[in-house]
């Protein structure tokens, strides 16, 4: 404990402290972490139902949970005996995202050799090179990796500013058509519920619409940090979630994130979990079941690209069960506040401005100067975030470009013991640092 305590604590950057406003937040408790060290103890692979039962059944509770708290539909839980939807407990968004877009490759291959009367092997040596998938420029960097991983085409769609960076269904439709016209088959979208830059929520309803027209593309959402939002019935837009329920294919988000769980807890939801199995089960000898009944949905690893996996369930049930959706609700609302007032003080004294509406726990802004042009505001800013490097250890902020804006700030809201006081401290602080531009 000493060596930890000289050796590695010390070399650690802090995510819990109330001064970190970097990236997006990674929330731990003390139920989480009590979650954490029994799973440890048992160190359970949690593969299939009868080498873990109580590991797997907690699953499909817990994201049930989680489901009816965001108010998905229930064609995304698992205990509706009329579908195949449900959740399931991956380790982060990006793994969401590349297992949904396995699932997507396999149905749309499957749906060309209905189509074609041709085999699975020769539909394959024909139509992967001309699978595409799409996301916007201001999705996550895990749509474009996926595309990497699978050795398939990424078409980036540019958004623009004065649609407040998201991704229109116009925008979509016109890629589409154009790639369909080239010989190409669109199969996967990956929509962003809050991007990483600026929160910015992509137009679902109008992406539905699209869907509709194209079934053959299957439509995700990436909701890594925003999707935990939803526990809020006042920032349920209602389009976007009856676009969700209705038409989407795929929802993930992080409850690792804000959502007081310890990483890594990420919950996906599909509408026809069947699809992940079709594309992910094999069973060799040594993984049958007895008698060889068990359902492919009753193992978690047909859903899944890895066999073994953490026991996560457990610190989502702990976290649930003592906060209650009240107390999660409470932990969220506290910080949009906290968010809202930062937004409000830090352009008080005309030193910086916000770029982007405030949305959620995110602030983007920026140094500026009425008489400095754009590229001379970028290298204003750049200096900036030169003085914060140096003051680390007060301060955490991370730094991005938005298009149409240049080299600004993310200041993220996130920590569980952020308070008042240290909002007001963030505000002091780089009001402090930008004299030093002076």
């Amino acid at each position: 404990m000493r060596d930890y305590e000289q050796h590695i604590l010390q070399g650690i950057t802090h995510w819990q402290h109330p001064m970190f406003f970097g990236f997006f937040p990674a929330n731990t408790t003390y139920e989480g972490i009590l979650a954490d060290m029994f799973a440890a103890m048992t160190s359970n692979p949690g593969f299939n139902w009868n080498a873990s039962p109580a590991v797997t059944e907690l699953e499909f509770i817990v994201v049930d949970w989680v489901a009816q708290m965001l108010g998905l539909s229930t064609a995304f839980h698992v205990a509706d005996p009329t579908h195949d939807g449900g959740g399931i407990l991956f380790g982060s968004a990006s793994e969401s995202t590349l297992t949904m877009a396995i699932a997507a490759r396999e149905r749309a291959l499957h749906a060309l050799c209905r189509s074609t009367g041709n085999s699975v092997e020769s539909v394959r040596d024909t139509w992967l090179p001309k699978l595409v998938m799409y996301c916007s420029d201001q999705a996550h960097s895990s749509g474009v990796k996926t595309a990497h991983v699978l050795g398939l085409r990424c078409h980036t769609l540019r958004v623009k500013r004065e649609d407040d960076y998201a991704l229109r269904g116009a925008t979509l439709r016109e890629a589409i058509e154009s790639d369909l016209q080239a010989g190409y088959y669109p199969f996967y979208l990956v929509s962003t519920y809050g991007t990483t830059n600026s929160c910015a929520v992509d137009r679902l309803d109008e992406i539905a619409a699209v869907g509709h027209d194209y079934p053959q593309l299957w439509l995700h959402v990436d909701a890594a940090y925003g999707g935990v939002t939803l526990a809020l019935p006042e920032m349920r837009e209602a389009t976007l979630l009856n676009a969700i329920n209705e038409h989407f294919d795929s929802f993930s988000t992080n409850l690792h994130k804000w959502g007081l769980v310890p990483f890594e807890s990420s919950p996906a939801f599909a509408r026809h979990r069947m699809h992940l199995a079709a594309a992910l089960t094999l069973t060799p000898e040594y993984l049958k079941t007895q008698g060889g009944g068990m359902h492919p949905l009753s193992d978690l690893r047909n859903m899944q690209i890895s066999l073994g996996r953490r026991f996560r369930a457990l610190k989502v049930w702990f976290v649930l069960r003592s906060y209650g959706i009240a107390g999660f609700q409470a932990h969220l609302r506290t910080h949009i506040s906290l968010a809202q007032s930062f937004a409000k003080q830090i352009v008080a004294h005309n030193v910086f401005e916000t770029v982007c509406p405030p949305r959620w726990g995110l602030v983007v802004f920026r140094i500026v100067r009425p008489d400095k042009a754009d590229d001379e505001l970028d290298r204003l800013n750049r200096a900036f975030q030169r003085i914060l490097s140096l003051h680390t250890a007060d301060i955490f902020i991370t730094p991005t470009v938005i298009p149409g804006v240049g080299f600004c700030f993310r200041w993220a809201l996130g920590a569980p013991g952020v308070q008042s006081h240290h909002v007001d401290r963030a505000v002091h602080l780089l009001h402090q640092y930008a004299t030093e531009l002076d």
